[in-house]
């Protein structure tokens, strides 16, 4: 019996340890790959590119008003709609996060759950 158990626990140490070092081996190179994106697009703007986004909003601005934006080819079009899709979702992930909630803020007295019969 407890040779038994002991073979069992020889198996699990082993394959664990087998798991442990396939789940590392595949991990690193990708771990790798997002750390290196992660530092170029998740670290805040700094203050030239401040200027660059202001220059830039300016600029949408005049472009709304002179009516370039009619000239916008589709696939450009199809790109802005995209990341404004793509802002829009992350403003609700946001939204979800603040509230801790995915449906909505409990207000007391503005939320009735009783029933009345």
């Amino acid at each position: 019996m407890a040779a038994a158990a002991q073979k069992i626990a020889n198996w699990g140490v082993k394959t664990v340890t087998k798991v442990a070092t396939g789940t590392a081996s595949f991990a690193a190179p990708r771990a790798k790959t997002f750390m290196k994106y992660a530092r170029v697009e998740l670290r805040p703007p700094t203050p030239a590119e401040m200027g660059e986004a202001s220059q830039s909003f300016q600029k949408l601005i005049k472009s709304a008003q002179t009516g370039k934006w009619q000239t916008v080819t589709t696939q450009e079009a199809l790109r802005n709609s995209l990341i404004t899709l793509e802002i829009a979702c992350w403003f609700f992930v946001g939204e979800i996060i603040g509230r801790r909630s995915l449906v909505g803020y409990n207000i007391p007295g503005a939320v009735f759950y009783d029933e009345d019969f």
